[in-house]
Protein backbone atom coordinates (compact mmCIF):
# COMPACT_ATOMS: atom_id res chain seq x y z
CA UNK A 1 0.00 0.00 0.00
CA UNK A 2 0.91 3.64 -0.77
CA UNK A 3 1.35 5.62 2.47
CA UNK A 4 -2.52 7.16 1.91
CA UNK A 5 -3.59 4.08 1.72
CA UNK A 6 -2.01 2.73 4.78
CA UNK A 7 -3.37 5.79 6.52
CA UNK A 8 -6.68 5.40 5.37
CA UNK A 9 -6.47 1.50 6.02
CA UNK A 10 -5.48 2.66 9.36
CA UNK A 11 -8.86 4.92 9.63
CA UNK A 12 -11.08 2.04 8.63
CA UNK A 13 -9.81 -0.46 11.43
CA UNK A 14 -9.01 -2.85 7.86
CA UNK A 15 -5.46 -4.46 6.91
CA UNK A 16 -5.95 -3.45 3.60
CA UNK A 17 -7.51 -0.78 1.44
CA UNK A 18 -6.92 -0.27 -2.56
CA UNK A 19 -7.45 2.72 -4.69
CA UNK A 20 -11.25 3.14 -5.54
CA UNK A 21 -12.15 1.25 -2.40
CA UNK A 22 -15.32 3.39 -0.75
CA UNK A 23 -14.71 2.90 2.85
CA UNK A 24 -16.28 4.77 6.24
CA UNK A 25 -13.01 6.42 7.96
CA UNK A 26 -12.52 7.78 11.76
CA UNK A 27 -11.36 10.87 12.14
CA UNK A 28 -9.02 11.95 13.72
CA UNK A 29 -9.35 15.91 13.96
CA UNK A 30 -12.22 18.31 12.36
CA UNK A 31 -10.87 21.84 12.12
CA UNK A 32 -13.02 24.53 10.74
CA UNK A 33 -12.63 28.25 10.57
CA UNK A 34 -14.70 31.64 10.60
CA UNK A 35 -16.26 31.24 6.35
CA UNK A 36 -16.99 27.36 6.73
CA UNK A 37 -18.02 26.90 10.44
CA UNK A 38 -20.87 28.78 10.56
CA UNK A 39 -22.20 27.06 7.64
CA UNK A 40 -20.67 23.60 9.18
CA UNK A 41 -22.22 24.54 12.53
CA UNK A 42 -25.63 24.89 10.19
CA UNK A 43 -25.92 21.62 8.83
CA UNK A 44 -25.04 20.05 11.98
CA UNK A 45 -28.05 21.39 13.97
CA UNK A 46 -30.35 21.40 11.24
CA UNK A 47 -29.48 17.13 10.72
CA UNK A 48 -28.58 15.96 14.10
CA UNK A 49 -30.84 18.67 16.16
CA UNK A 50 -30.61 22.08 18.05
CA UNK A 51 -29.30 20.25 21.55
CA UNK A 52 -27.34 17.82 19.73
CA UNK A 53 -23.60 17.15 21.31
CA UNK A 54 -20.87 17.27 18.87
CA UNK A 55 -19.20 13.25 18.57
CA UNK A 56 -15.47 14.37 20.83
CA UNK A 57 -15.24 18.15 22.00
CA UNK A 58 -11.60 17.48 22.21
CA UNK A 59 -10.92 16.84 18.43
CA UNK A 60 -12.07 19.73 16.89
CA UNK A 61 -10.75 22.93 16.08
CA UNK A 62 -11.79 25.92 15.66
CA UNK A 63 -9.53 28.78 14.48
CA UNK A 64 -10.90 31.89 12.93
CA UNK A 65 -8.32 33.62 10.46
CA UNK A 66 -9.85 34.55 6.79
CA UNK A 67 -12.20 37.72 7.12
CA UNK A 68 -10.81 38.82 10.67
CA UNK A 69 -9.37 42.21 10.49
CA UNK A 70 -11.91 44.44 8.72
CA UNK A 71 -15.12 46.69 9.94
CA UNK A 72 -17.65 44.27 7.92
CA UNK A 73 -20.08 43.68 10.34
CA UNK A 74 -21.02 39.94 8.65
CA UNK A 75 -17.52 39.20 8.96
CA UNK A 76 -17.12 40.15 12.72
CA UNK A 77 -20.35 38.47 13.36
CA UNK A 78 -18.67 34.72 12.07
CA UNK A 79 -16.48 35.24 14.78
CA UNK A 80 -19.25 35.32 17.26
CA UNK A 81 -21.20 32.67 16.05
CA UNK A 82 -18.07 30.65 16.72
CA UNK A 83 -17.92 31.72 20.19
CA UNK A 84 -21.13 31.08 20.96
CA UNK A 85 -20.88 27.20 19.46
CA UNK A 86 -17.75 26.79 21.65
CA UNK A 87 -19.34 27.73 24.67
CA UNK A 88 -22.93 25.78 23.53
CA UNK A 89 -20.96 22.86 23.26
CA UNK A 90 -17.60 23.44 25.25
CA UNK A 91 -15.32 22.55 22.94
CA UNK A 92 -11.95 22.53 24.23
CA UNK A 93 -9.52 23.99 20.89
CA UNK A 94 -11.05 27.60 20.28
CA UNK A 95 -8.62 30.25 19.11
CA UNK A 96 -10.52 33.11 19.52
CA UNK A 97 -9.45 36.74 18.52
CA UNK A 98 -10.75 38.28 21.90
CA UNK A 99 -9.70 36.80 25.48
CA UNK A 100 -12.88 37.72 26.78
CA UNK A 101 -15.63 34.30 26.34
CA UNK A 102 -18.64 36.91 26.96
CA UNK A 103 -17.74 38.81 24.59
CA UNK A 104 -17.91 40.12 21.04
CA UNK A 105 -15.48 40.71 18.22
CA UNK A 106 -15.09 43.81 16.08
CA UNK A 107 -12.91 45.23 14.36
CA UNK A 108 -12.21 49.27 14.65
CA UNK A 109 -10.54 50.52 11.76
CA UNK A 110 -9.40 53.97 13.64
CA UNK A 111 -6.65 51.39 14.96
CA UNK A 112 -5.13 50.76 11.51
CA UNK A 113 -4.54 47.28 9.98
CA UNK A 114 -1.01 47.78 10.41
CA UNK A 115 -1.38 47.49 14.37
CA UNK A 116 -1.99 44.36 16.39
CA UNK A 117 -6.24 43.84 17.15
CA UNK A 118 -6.13 40.42 18.69
CA UNK A 119 -6.23 38.96 22.18
CA UNK A 120 -3.58 36.29 23.53
CA UNK A 121 -5.60 33.13 22.52
CA UNK A 122 -5.67 34.16 18.56
CA UNK A 123 -3.45 31.95 16.39
CA UNK A 124 -3.41 33.34 12.86
CA UNK A 125 -4.01 31.07 9.82
CA UNK A 126 -5.23 27.90 10.84
CA UNK A 127 -2.98 25.60 8.48
CA UNK A 128 -0.06 27.26 10.22
CA UNK A 129 -1.61 27.54 13.34
CA UNK A 130 -2.35 23.43 13.78
CA UNK A 131 1.35 22.09 13.35
CA UNK A 132 2.30 25.49 16.28
CA UNK A 133 -0.16 24.53 18.40
CA UNK A 134 0.08 20.38 18.42
CA UNK A 135 -2.76 19.65 16.44
CA UNK A 136 -0.58 17.66 13.06
CA UNK A 137 -0.17 13.92 14.47
CA UNK A 138 2.01 11.33 12.15
CA UNK A 139 -0.12 8.54 11.34
CA UNK A 140 -3.51 10.60 11.88
CA UNK A 141 -6.57 11.45 9.61
CA UNK A 142 -7.14 14.95 9.47
CA UNK A 143 -10.05 16.72 8.05
CA UNK A 144 -10.92 20.92 7.43
CA UNK A 145 -13.35 23.03 5.87
CA UNK A 146 -10.60 24.23 3.43
CA UNK A 147 -8.76 23.13 0.85
CA UNK A 148 -5.70 23.87 1.87
CA UNK A 149 -6.15 21.56 4.69
CA UNK A 150 -3.62 19.00 2.76
CA UNK A 151 -0.61 21.37 3.66
CA UNK A 152 -0.78 19.12 6.95
CA UNK A 153 -0.18 15.84 5.01
CA UNK A 154 4.01 17.09 5.62
CA UNK A 155 3.29 15.67 9.00
CA UNK A 156 2.64 12.18 7.59
CA UNK A 157 -0.98 12.29 8.05
CA UNK A 158 -3.95 11.97 5.75
CA UNK A 159 -5.41 15.93 5.48
CA UNK A 160 -7.73 17.15 3.15
CA UNK A 161 -10.56 19.71 2.87
CA UNK A 162 -14.04 18.88 2.93
CA UNK A 163 -17.66 20.95 2.87
CA UNK A 164 -19.69 22.33 4.87
CA UNK A 165 -22.29 19.24 4.78
CA UNK A 166 -19.66 16.32 5.35
CA UNK A 167 -17.56 18.58 8.17
CA UNK A 168 -21.34 18.76 9.95
CA UNK A 169 -21.72 14.79 9.18
CA UNK A 170 -18.05 14.73 10.88
CA UNK A 171 -18.92 17.09 13.80
CA UNK A 172 -21.96 14.55 14.33
CA UNK A 173 -20.56 11.42 14.02
CA UNK A 174 -16.66 11.27 13.66
CA UNK A 175 -16.61 9.13 10.42
CA UNK A 176 -16.68 9.89 6.57
CA UNK A 177 -17.65 8.00 3.61
CA UNK A 178 -14.08 8.82 1.06
CA UNK A 179 -12.98 7.23 -2.10
CA UNK A 180 -9.31 6.05 -1.96
CA UNK A 181 -7.63 8.00 -4.07
CA UNK A 182 -4.95 6.77 -6.50
CA UNK A 183 -1.59 8.11 -5.75
CA UNK A 184 1.14 10.03 -7.95
CA UNK A 185 4.50 9.49 -6.87
CA UNK A 186 7.35 12.18 -7.07
CA UNK A 187 11.02 11.11 -5.71
CA UNK A 188 12.93 13.90 -4.78
CA UNK A 189 16.13 13.74 -5.31
CA UNK A 190 19.51 16.07 -4.62
CA UNK A 191 18.82 19.54 -3.14
CA UNK A 192 17.45 22.76 -3.53
CA UNK A 193 20.27 25.81 -5.23
CA UNK A 194 20.30 28.94 -3.30
CA UNK A 195 17.82 31.38 -4.83
CA UNK A 196 15.86 28.09 -5.18
CA UNK A 197 13.19 27.55 -2.90
CA UNK A 198 10.27 24.76 -1.92
CA UNK A 199 7.75 27.01 -3.84
CA UNK A 200 9.89 25.87 -6.92
CA UNK A 201 9.46 22.54 -6.30
CA UNK A 202 5.45 22.42 -6.25
CA UNK A 203 4.97 24.93 -8.86
CA UNK A 204 7.37 22.60 -11.09
CA UNK A 205 5.48 19.58 -10.40
CA UNK A 206 2.39 20.69 -10.65
CA UNK A 207 3.74 22.55 -14.21
CA UNK A 208 4.14 18.75 -15.02
CA UNK A 209 0.94 17.53 -14.36
CA UNK A 210 -1.46 20.31 -14.78
CA UNK A 211 -3.74 22.36 -12.29
CA UNK A 212 -6.28 19.41 -12.83
CA UNK A 213 -3.52 16.52 -13.43
CA UNK A 214 -3.54 15.40 -9.85
CA UNK A 215 -8.05 15.35 -9.32
CA UNK A 216 -8.73 13.16 -6.36
CA UNK A 217 -5.47 11.71 -6.23
CA UNK A 218 -2.69 11.83 -3.41
CA UNK A 219 0.39 13.17 -4.81
CA UNK A 220 3.49 11.17 -2.39
CA UNK A 221 6.52 12.98 -2.24
CA UNK A 222 9.22 10.89 -0.64
CA UNK A 223 13.10 10.38 -1.32
CA UNK A 224 16.85 11.78 -0.45
CA UNK A 225 15.79 14.89 -1.40
CA UNK A 226 12.86 15.22 0.53
CA UNK A 227 14.67 14.34 3.75
CA UNK A 228 16.47 17.08 2.87
CA UNK A 229 13.93 19.28 3.01
CA UNK A 230 12.99 20.65 6.23
CA UNK A 231 9.30 20.95 7.64
CA UNK A 232 8.25 23.99 6.64
CA UNK A 233 9.27 23.07 3.17
CA UNK A 234 6.89 20.07 3.23
CA UNK A 235 4.45 21.98 4.30
CA UNK A 236 4.60 24.29 1.45
CA UNK A 237 4.52 21.28 -0.85
CA UNK A 238 1.54 19.43 0.22
CA UNK A 239 -0.65 23.38 0.88
CA UNK A 240 -0.66 22.78 -3.08
CA UNK A 241 -1.69 19.47 -4.21
CA UNK A 242 -5.03 20.56 -4.40
CA UNK A 243 -3.45 23.51 -6.82
CA UNK A 244 -2.90 20.37 -9.34
CA UNK A 245 -6.81 18.97 -8.04
CA UNK A 246 -4.67 16.68 -5.89
CA UNK A 247 -7.06 15.08 -2.67
CA UNK A 248 -4.23 15.28 -0.26
CA UNK A 249 -0.70 15.31 -0.38
CA UNK A 250 1.82 13.46 1.72
CA UNK A 251 5.63 12.95 2.91
CA UNK A 252 7.34 10.23 5.45
CA UNK A 253 7.73 10.62 8.61
CA UNK A 254 11.66 11.13 9.64
CA UNK A 255 13.48 12.37 12.81
CA UNK A 256 12.35 15.97 11.29
CA UNK A 257 9.08 15.65 11.66
CA UNK A 258 9.68 13.53 15.18
CA UNK A 259 11.16 16.53 16.46
CA UNK A 260 8.54 19.14 15.48
CA UNK A 261 5.61 17.14 16.87
CA UNK A 262 7.43 16.32 20.00
CA UNK A 263 8.17 19.41 20.50
CA UNK A 264 4.50 21.67 19.69
CA UNK A 265 2.26 18.69 21.33
CA UNK A 266 4.13 19.17 24.76
CA UNK A 267 4.20 23.01 24.46
CA UNK A 268 0.79 23.05 23.99
CA UNK A 269 0.07 20.22 25.90
CA UNK A 270 -2.14 18.46 23.01
CA UNK A 271 -2.48 14.67 22.77
CA UNK A 272 1.30 13.22 22.29
CA UNK A 273 0.95 10.03 20.98
CA UNK A 274 1.18 8.98 17.32
CA UNK A 275 2.03 6.02 15.12
CA UNK A 276 3.53 7.32 11.66
CA UNK A 277 2.77 4.47 8.83
CA UNK A 278 5.96 3.63 6.88
CA UNK A 279 6.42 3.16 2.93
CA UNK A 280 5.91 -0.32 1.39
CA UNK A 281 8.10 -2.23 -0.62
CA UNK A 282 4.83 -3.09 -3.12
CA UNK A 283 3.29 0.49 -3.41
CA UNK A 284 1.43 0.88 -6.91
CA UNK A 285 1.52 4.46 -8.31
CA UNK A 286 -0.90 5.42 -11.31
CA UNK A 287 2.19 7.87 -12.28
CA UNK A 288 5.82 8.18 -10.90
CA UNK A 289 8.37 10.75 -11.46
CA UNK A 290 11.86 12.02 -10.73
CA UNK A 291 12.36 15.60 -9.47
CA UNK A 292 16.38 16.82 -9.76
CA UNK A 293 16.20 19.49 -6.94
CA UNK A 294 19.45 20.47 -8.18
CA UNK A 295 18.11 21.42 -11.22
CA UNK A 296 15.10 23.32 -10.32
CA UNK A 297 15.24 26.70 -11.22
CA UNK A 298 12.49 29.99 -9.61
CA UNK A 299 9.62 29.66 -11.31
CA UNK A 300 6.21 31.46 -11.87
CA UNK A 301 2.54 30.38 -12.03
CA UNK A 302 1.12 33.03 -14.55
CA UNK A 303 -2.58 33.80 -14.56
CA UNK A 304 -4.97 32.64 -14.89
CA UNK A 305 -3.99 29.13 -13.05
CA UNK A 306 -1.37 27.84 -10.94
CA UNK A 307 -0.39 25.14 -13.92
CA UNK A 308 0.79 28.13 -16.29
CA UNK A 309 4.42 27.69 -15.37
CA UNK A 310 7.35 29.80 -16.78
CA UNK A 311 11.37 30.45 -15.21
CA UNK A 312 11.42 33.99 -13.77
CA UNK A 313 14.56 33.98 -15.72
CA UNK A 314 12.44 33.86 -18.76
CA UNK A 315 9.71 36.74 -17.64
CA UNK A 316 10.29 40.54 -18.49
CA UNK A 317 6.37 41.50 -17.16
CA UNK A 318 6.30 44.83 -14.76
CA UNK A 319 4.41 44.89 -11.80
CA UNK A 320 2.12 46.63 -9.83
CA UNK A 321 2.07 45.19 -6.44
CA UNK A 322 4.30 42.24 -4.37
CA UNK A 323 2.77 40.25 -1.51
CA UNK A 324 4.32 37.64 0.89
CA UNK A 325 2.04 35.92 3.58
CA UNK A 326 -0.15 32.94 3.95
CA UNK A 327 -0.49 29.71 4.71
CA UNK A 328 1.99 28.98 1.95
CA UNK A 329 4.28 31.94 1.99
CA UNK A 330 4.05 34.04 5.37
CA UNK A 331 6.12 31.49 8.14
CA UNK A 332 8.94 32.81 9.49
CA UNK A 333 11.48 31.10 7.14
CA UNK A 334 9.56 32.52 4.28
CA UNK A 335 10.19 36.26 5.47
CA UNK A 336 13.96 35.23 6.62
CA UNK A 337 14.68 34.51 3.04
CA UNK A 338 12.60 37.61 1.81
CA UNK A 339 14.69 39.79 4.10
CA UNK A 340 17.68 38.03 2.79
CA UNK A 341 17.16 39.68 -0.57
CA UNK A 342 15.52 43.15 0.10
CA UNK A 343 18.11 43.60 3.44
CA UNK A 344 20.00 47.10 3.03
CA UNK A 345 17.36 48.03 -0.31
CA UNK A 346 14.44 49.61 -1.06
CA UNK A 347 11.05 47.98 -3.28
CA UNK A 348 10.02 49.93 -6.02
CA UNK A 349 6.06 48.51 -6.09
CA UNK A 350 3.80 48.34 -2.89
CA UNK A 351 4.86 45.59 -1.61
CA UNK A 352 2.87 44.01 1.59
CA UNK A 353 3.95 41.72 4.94
CA UNK A 354 1.30 39.20 6.09
CA UNK A 355 2.52 36.59 8.70
CA UNK A 356 0.71 33.83 8.63
CA UNK A 357 0.59 33.55 13.01
CA UNK A 358 1.09 35.58 15.84
CA UNK A 359 4.28 33.80 17.10
CA UNK A 360 6.18 34.51 13.40
CA UNK A 361 5.44 38.09 14.06
CA UNK A 362 6.83 37.74 17.76
CA UNK A 363 9.76 35.61 15.26
CA UNK A 364 10.46 38.66 12.96
CA UNK A 365 10.55 41.35 16.05
CA UNK A 366 12.68 39.64 18.35
CA UNK A 367 15.41 38.22 15.50
CA UNK A 368 18.30 40.37 15.45
CA UNK A 369 20.32 41.04 12.58
CA UNK A 370 23.31 43.23 13.36
CA UNK A 371 21.51 45.38 15.78
CA UNK A 372 18.13 45.44 13.57
CA UNK A 373 15.40 43.25 14.20
CA UNK A 374 13.90 41.29 11.23
CA UNK A 375 11.29 43.18 11.05
CA UNK A 376 12.40 46.40 10.97
CA UNK A 377 14.87 45.16 7.70
CA UNK A 378 11.36 44.62 6.02
CA UNK A 379 10.26 47.37 6.60
CA UNK A 380 13.49 49.38 6.13
CA UNK A 381 12.94 47.98 2.79
CA UNK A 382 9.34 49.76 2.26
CA UNK A 383 7.69 46.15 2.86
CA UNK A 384 4.37 47.83 4.27
CA UNK A 385 4.26 45.11 7.50
CA UNK A 386 0.70 44.06 9.24
CA UNK A 387 0.62 42.89 12.83
CA UNK A 388 -2.31 41.23 12.73
CA UNK A 389 -1.70 37.77 10.92
CA UNK A 390 -4.49 36.01 9.22
CA UNK A 391 -5.22 35.12 5.16
CA UNK A 392 -5.41 38.50 4.77
CA UNK A 393 -5.61 39.18 0.65
CA UNK A 394 -5.07 36.09 -0.49
CA UNK A 395 -8.59 35.29 -0.62
CA UNK A 396 -9.47 38.26 -1.64
CA UNK A 397 -12.27 39.28 1.19
CA UNK A 398 -14.19 42.88 1.85
CA UNK A 399 -12.49 45.89 0.57
CA UNK A 400 -10.51 47.17 3.49
CA UNK A 401 -8.73 43.91 3.67
CA UNK A 402 -5.18 44.83 4.01
CA UNK A 403 -3.56 44.21 0.56
CA UNK A 404 -6.49 43.43 -1.22
CA UNK A 405 -6.36 45.00 -4.91
CA UNK A 406 -9.25 47.06 -5.35
CA UNK A 407 -8.31 47.57 -9.01
CA UNK A 408 -7.04 45.65 -12.00
CA UNK A 409 -3.63 45.24 -11.19
CA UNK A 410 -0.52 42.68 -11.33
CA UNK A 411 1.13 41.11 -8.55
CA UNK A 412 4.14 38.49 -7.78
CA UNK A 413 2.99 36.70 -4.22
CA UNK A 414 3.64 34.11 -2.54
CA UNK A 415 0.63 32.79 -1.76
CA UNK A 416 -1.19 29.36 -3.51
CA UNK A 417 -3.89 30.31 -5.74
CA UNK A 418 -3.91 32.46 -8.61
CA UNK A 419 -7.28 32.06 -10.48
CA UNK A 420 -9.44 35.07 -12.05
CA UNK A 421 -10.43 37.11 -8.37
CA UNK A 422 -8.35 36.01 -5.86
CA UNK A 423 -6.50 38.29 -4.35
CA UNK A 424 -9.64 40.78 -5.27
CA UNK A 425 -10.47 42.58 -8.10
CA UNK A 426 -12.14 40.23 -10.92
CA UNK A 427 -9.51 41.94 -13.47
CA UNK A 428 -6.39 41.44 -11.65
CA UNK A 429 -3.74 38.95 -12.75
CA UNK A 430 -1.49 36.95 -9.77
CA UNK A 431 1.80 35.54 -10.40
CA UNK A 432 2.45 32.73 -7.65
CA UNK A 433 6.36 32.29 -7.02
CA UNK A 434 9.09 31.87 -4.17
CA UNK A 435 9.38 34.45 -1.19
CA UNK A 436 12.95 35.07 -2.77
CA UNK A 437 11.36 35.39 -6.25
CA UNK A 438 8.53 38.02 -5.16
CA UNK A 439 11.67 39.65 -2.91
CA UNK A 440 13.41 40.22 -5.94
CA UNK A 441 10.81 41.49 -7.87
CA UNK A 442 9.68 43.99 -5.86
CA UNK A 443 13.03 45.34 -5.86
CA UNK A 444 12.65 45.75 -9.82
CA UNK A 445 9.30 46.23 -10.18
CA UNK A 446 9.06 43.31 -12.77
CA UNK A 447 9.45 39.68 -12.45
CA UNK A 448 13.08 38.76 -11.20
CA UNK A 449 15.22 35.56 -10.48
CA UNK A 450 16.27 36.00 -7.38
CA UNK A 451 19.55 34.72 -8.26
CA UNK A 452 20.58 38.24 -9.28
CA UNK A 453 20.34 38.93 -5.86
CA UNK A 454 21.27 35.22 -3.86
CA UNK A 455 24.96 34.35 -3.97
Amino acid sequence: MTLTEKLLARGTGKDKVSAGDNVWVNVDVLMTHDVCGPGTIGVFKREFGEDAKVWDRDRIVIIPDHYIFTKDSKSNRNVDILREFVKEQDITYFYDVIDDPEGSWKFDPSQGLMNRQYGSHYAGVCHAALPQKGHTRPGEVLLGTDSHTCMAGAFNQFATGIGNTDAGFVMGTGKILLKVPETMHFRLEGKLQPGVMAKDVILHCIGEVGFDGATYRAMQFDGEGASNLSMDDRMTITNMAIEAGGKNGIFEFDAKTEEIVNQRTKLNNTRSSYEPVERDADEDFVYDTVVDLDKLEPTVACHPDPGNRKLAKEMDMQLDRAYIGSCTGGKTSDFLDFAHVVRGKSVKIDTFGVPATPEIVRDLQSTYWGGKTVWDVLKDAGVQMTENAGCSACLGGPVDTFGRMNAPMKCISATNRNFPGRMGHKESQVFLASPATVAASALTGKVTDPREFVS
